[in-house]
């Protein structure tokens, strides 16, 4: 039959493009379905266009961003790349608190516009809710997962430094740019006055040295363009379009279908397992019903949510797989709403040259080893430290412009900023569910989103901010001025998790150690929804890496016929 297929794979983003690529390597026959368009690698229409190419420089028009109050709130969100980005009344949601959703429907998902940085979890993220008890206990730990971190990161290529962590272990790395004489400096200082404070180059997704499986999958040399939301023609940097997707369909296996809105997964009371899924053609409506042996759902975590509550049956009246009464619950984000920043004096000789996809990262400090403040769990920091052209605004045009530049203008201080990922609690009372009434035009319930911060992110935001701003002092940083967007809502961080969460108890948990549905074995959640807890890494590394090794556990379970 045309329309059946051994596995099923909803969603051509960051996860889904990994199950894909793993199932197809084995020989599996592959559906992946993407609810966008379709995006080749190279299809990146402002990838090499100069700043005065574009009408507004860049910038969002004013009506286009009254129009999209939601979307133009996030940084990526601009005139060369608005085109990746799902408008505000294209995709409605319900905000019975207010979050920013953000979202990007098409293949590649939000993979083309990612922020790029890669970092383990570590033994004290996996245990952590065992510990603390703000969660279930996670169903595997580091271990577990090592292997597959490897698997992945040699694939993607991550430029890093062994940094002997044991908060953030060491990858496979590719060589790392350089930090500023002053992330040096702050770096060595931190070093020499706080104990388990470190600061680090941040990891990050880009190839700065090509190995022999990057040149296969015909990507190049990072060049540090820095326009990387826009969509990479080399290949410098990770995305689903110019890696694992390509690689996927390159073994023949995979038959990728865009414009395909998946209605619901199809459950089969006789056998007690889901039997393929019901899509909606984006275009012409016509509904369409898909087979197969295994179905992955990797829609993007509030999508995968949405999914599974609307995928009701007899044996399923709320929900697909959910005996447990949590789908749609537990959901948790990334507190990025408070900043610092300051001055910096001392290195008046020197100043950056050139580019880099990256900055300065602190790994998690708070409550590692033991429990020390009056908030449970930690946040992470980026940091950095820039020099810049400081003066009137230049004049003219051509050369008395360049005169007008370097006359009129001189370097200024060093600038030196940070800005926080701070782990929120996963919590019954921030969930996702159904409306009642409501529906999008491809006749899907509409998503109500009850998510906000709590007691603990606010004490979580005031430490952070006070331990900055003493580092800060103390590391001879004046002007220092915070900030707390304390009225700023969730989403933004577009670190969304949980809601279909892995756990060792069927009774509170949807997923197995192997991302597999407790009560509907050949369905597996590889995305942000499967998450337990959030830690305070940027979590695309982690779930690309689960993506991989239940993809594998999958395929011994297909060749024994035990899914």
């Amino acid at each position: 039959m045309e329309n059946n297929f051994d596995a099923i794979v909803i969603g051509a983003g960051m996860s889904g493009s990994w199950v894909a690529k793993e199932l197809c390597d084995q020989g599996i026959k592959t559906l992946m379905l993407e609810r966008g368009r379709d995006v080749k690698h190279q299809d990146y229409p402002t990838a090499n266009m100069n700043p005065w190419e574009f009408e507004h420089r860049g910038q969002m028009p004013h009506d286009v961003v009254k129009e999209n109050p939601v979307i133009a709130k996030c940084y990526a969100f601009r005139e060369d790349n608005a085109h990746f980005f799902v408008k505000d009344k294209e995709h409605p949601y319900i905000q019975e608190k207010p979050f920013d959703w953000i979202r990007g429907y098409q293949v590649g998902g939000k993979s083309i516009m990612w922020a790029r940085q890669v970092q383990r979890w570590s033994d004290f993220d996996f245990e952590g809710p065992d510990r603390d008890g703000f969660a279930v206990d996670w169903p595997i730990r580091y271990k577990d997962l090592a292997p597959w971190y490897s698997h992945v990161e040699k694939f993607v290529g991550i430029a890093g430094n062994k940094d002997g962590l044991n908060m953030l272990p060491d990858g496979e790395f590719l060589p790392s740019w350089d930090l500023s004489c002053v992330e040096n400096y702050f770096s060595d200082f931190v070093k020499d006055n706080y104990k388990n404070r470190h600061v680090i180059f941040g990891r990050t997704a880009h190839l700065s040295e090509p190995q022999e499986i990057h040149k296969q999958q015909g990507r190049g040399q990072c060049r540090s363009r820095r326009e990387c939301e826009r969509g990479c023609p080399l290949g410098g940097y990770f995305n689903a379009n110019s890696s694992t997707i390509p690689w996927a369909l390159k073994t023949g296996n995979l038959t990728l279908r865009p414009h395909s809105v998946v209605h619901s997964v199809l459950y089969d009371e006789a056998t007690g397992k889901a039997k393929g899924v019901r899509v909606i053609d984006a275009n012409t409506k016509e509904e369409i019903e898909y087979t197969a042996r295994v179905v992955f759902v990797n829609a993007a975590a509030l999508n995968t949510n949405m999914l599974l509550l609307n995928s009701k049956s007899k044996r399923f009246p709320n929900g697909l797989g959910n005996d447990s009464g949590t789908l749609g619950k537990y959901v948790a984000f990334h507190n990025y709403r408070a900043r610092i920043n300051g001055i910096y004096e001392g290195f008046p000789d020197k100043m950056t040259k050139g580019g880099r996809p990256t900055s300065a990262y602190l790994p998690r400090f708070r409550n590692v080893f033991k429990q020390e403040t009056d908030f449970l769990r930690g946040y992470a920091s980026g940091f950095g430290a820039t020099r810049r052209l400081e003066g009137p605004r230049p004049e003219g045009i051509g050369q008395s412009l360049r005169d007008s530049i370097f006359q009129k203008r001189e370097l200024g201080p060093w600038r030196v900023g940070s800005h926080m990922m701070g782990e929120t609690i996963p919590k019954e009372s921030n969930f996702v569910k159904l409306d009642d009434q409501k529906v999008d035009e491809w006749g899907i319930p509409l998503l109500r989103i009850s998510i906000d911060y709590d007691n603990n992110d606010h004490k979580m935001t005031k430490d952070y901010l006070d331990q900055f701003t003493e580092m800060f002092e103390k590391a001879g940083f004046t002007n220092i001025e915070t900030k707390d967007v304390s009225d700023k809502a969730p989403g933004l961080d577009i670190h969304e998790m949980g809601g279909v969460r892995m756990g060792h108890d069927p009774k509170t948990s949807m997923l197995n150690g192997w991302n597999q549905m407790h009560a509907c074995s050949n369905v597996f959640v590889t995305d942000g929804a499967c998450m337990t807890s959030t830690s305070t890494q940027n979590p695309s590394l982690t779930y690309m890496a689960m993506a991989a090794r239940s993809a594998n556990y999958a395929v011994e379970l297909l060749k024994k016929g035990e899914i």
